[in-house]
């Protein structure tokens, strides 16, 4: 027998797709069942106009059968078969197509689709066998073919007995090794698993022999005697796949409970999902989704270690269990699938990252969870509110990244906790603002309760306006980015102008300041660069003393980053503000002219300013002298 070679790839090429293209060596079983199918449909579709067919469409299926023994998986169909010549042009040339031009000449509709193709897929079978064998035949012809290859070697291709139509594939697998245990492709739950995974919506019956046990009947003399039941073997024909996606079905036939259900058995969370969408788009590209917002974040959501996208699928069959390319990262904790007939089943993961189609589809994704996103806002106030407390970081994260310019995007979508104990939006925000104010306050701190207490809220306080409570890291810096929102400037309360000032009074303390400015300055040389100035506050009211800071670096900015890993610190330049409605303001004019009191009297307020913002103290051993001494 002539042992030919593959016509128009080399070795190298074989080798390569082995190797490369496919990172997992379990997908060929994904493969081969799509092949079959594929020889399905075009028998299918023969027998709609050709009754010599003799086959109903529940007549067709998908045969698994594995022996351990033999160490030999095998894939059966009852499909068209293929005849020498197209054993020649589809197993023969790697990556040729018979599928593509079947679908072509034949106009499929989408009730005929041909979801796979003879070529790159089926040499994926050499990823787990040492040897593949095809036996196959036509229908229409008298003879049967046996196509046989060990890989880059070549094939030969001779007569055999088959006597009916349709392909059996039979893999002798490799010997086990350190690294790849390969007859785990031959256990029936392994087996059982790939199809759901890979395979579940596959549209024709995936059956297997599985043998079971149960116990033998006793004898009533067995049963009085308390013997335990032996067990027997037995074989039961099971169907593998469900066959029709969930996803693929009329909404009008699903109820919620439907969707709920499964989004829990498929993405193995325990809690219902807070919302779902069911995409039916039938433009170009055409594609079904169904997308998920869970109501808890998985527990490795904020880490590195977690790993976001879309089940994408072909036409019912997985190509990738988490396609990234599908979400932006602001829209990571979208849990769901996208299915499409427009994309090829034999794309790599590199492949899908130039895909215009996907592309297209990602784009259509990412508007259909940001408009589902606004309705739970408007008219789902409370389950939005759970998401926020789960992703609200998400899309805060979201504003800051790639320099804000998704800040539009997303920016009706983010909630701050305010003054007034509760979570609004900028939207709320700003329609609820008086006249007579000019800007959006904020202040940042550790929790709500920490910023309760800051001194620099209570001017604003007194003047009845609302202030947003900064808690997460990412938070001042998503606001630096967003700058303003419907033409109102956000303000941090502890920026030196905050438009509510009483110009009289503005007036006096500039005086005060003036006629006080040796001390303030002398008060600043004793604490050297720890502060850029000291001075005199116009926020303060009840508070003897706060820390502000000048510049793009504020206070909170400094912890945060300051926190990350890196040798590289940063510091605000801050300003050590002084009441001068305070009785200690009294003391420190008394003090002014003992400059070495006057210093003691300068770094205890600026430590306790330290505290009141959560910073570390730089000195806590000097702190406690200072206090003793004082006292």
């Amino acid at each position: 027998m002539e042992q030919k070679q593959f016509k128009a790839e080399s070795k190298r090429l074989l080798d390569m797709m082995i190797h490369s293209i496919y990172t997992h060596k379990e997908i060929f079983l994904r493969e081969l069942i799509s092949n079959a199918s594929d020889a399905i449909d075009k028998l299918y579709f023969k027998s709609l106009t050709d009754d010599k067919v003799g086959l109903a469409k529940d007549d067709f299926a998908i045969w698994i059968s594995a022996d351990k023994d033999s160490r030999t998986l095998k894939i059966t169909d009852n499909g068209i078969g293929m005849t020498a010549e197209e054993l020649e042009n589809n197993l023969g040339t790697i990556a040729n197509s018979g599928s593509l031009k079947f679908k072509t000449e034949n106009k499929l509709d989408e009730d005929n689709q041909i979801i796979g193709q003879f070529g790159v897929g089926f040499y994926s079978a050499f990823m787990v066998a040492k040897k593949v064998t095809v036996i196959t035949k036509a229908y229409g012809s008298d003879v049967a073919y046996r196509w046989e290859s060990e890989g880059v070697d070549g094939y030969t291709i001779s007569e055999d007995d088959k006597a009916s139509v349709g392909t059996e594939i039979i893999l002798e697998l490799l010997e086990d090794t350190e690294d790849e245990k390969y007859s785990e492709f031959l256990d029936t739950y392994r087996i059982k698993g790939l199809i759901t995974k890979y395979s579940d919506y596959i549209r024709f019956p995936i059956k297997m022999e599985v043998t079971h046990s149960r116990p033998m009947e006793l004898s009533e003399e067995d049963k009085e005697a308390g013997k335990s039941p032996e067990y027997e073997d037995y074989i039961e024909i099971e169907t593998l796949n469900s066959m029709v996606p969930l996803w693929k079905k009329s909404k009008s036939e699903l109820k919620e409970e439907d969707y709920k259900h499964f989004y829990t058995e498929k993405f193995y969370d325990y809690n219902e999902p807070l919302k779902y969408s069911h995409v039916v788009n039938e433009g170009v590209p055409s594609y079904n989704a169904l997308l998920y917002i869970p109501s808890k974040a998985p527990y490795d959501f904020y880490s590195k270690e977690f790993e976001k996208g879309l089940q994408l699928y072909s036409n019912g069959v997985l190509i990738m269990d988490k396609c990234a390319d599908l979400l932006p990262d602001y829209f990571c904790f979208v849990r769901g699938l996208v299915d499409s007939e427009d994309l090829s089943l034999n794309i790599s993961r590199e492949m899908l990252q130039h895909d215009r189609q996907l592309k297209v589809i990602a784009k259509s994704i990412e508007k259909t969870v940001s408009s589902e996103l606004k309705k739970m806002l408007k008219n789902d106030r409370e389950n939005y509110e759970k998401f926020w407390k789960e992703f609200g970081v998400q899309l805060k994260f979201g504003v800051y990244s790639g320099y804000g310019m998704n800040k539009d995007k997303l920016q009706d979508l983010l909630l701050f906790t305010s003054s007034q104990d509760k979570l609004v939006t900028l939207d709320e925000y700003v329609t609820a603002m008086p006249e007579e104010q000019k800007y959006i306050y904020y202040a940042t701190g550790e929790s709500t309760a920490r910023i309760e207490q800051l001194p620099q809220t209570e001017l604003v306080k007194d003047k009845g306006f609302e202030i947003l409570y900064l808690t997460d890291n990412v938070d001042e810096f998503a606001i630096k980015m967003l700058m303003n929102y419907k033409e109102k400037e956000f303000k941090n309360v502890s920026s030196e102008d905050l438009g509510i000032e009483d110009t009289e009074k503005q007036e006096e303390l500039k005086a005060k300041e003036e006629e006080n400015a040796d001390m303030l300055s002398a008060m600043a040389d004793s604490l050297g660069e720890s502060v850029t100035k000291v001075v005199l506050s116009k926020r303060l009211k009840s508070h003897p003393v706060c820390l502000s800071s000048e510049g793009e670096i504020t206070l909170e900015m400094e912890k945060v980053l300051n926190s990350m890993p890196g040798d590289q610190k940063v510091k605000a330049q801050r300003v050590l503000e002084i009441n001068p409605e305070h009785e200690i303001f009294g003391k420190l004019t008394a003090a002014s002219s003992d400059s070495e009191k006057l210093a003691k009297y300068a770094k205890l307020l600026y430590t306790q300013a330290l505290l009141i913002e959560g910073m570390p103290v730089e000195n806590p051993v000097e702190f406690s002298n200072l206090i003793c001494e004082l006292m």
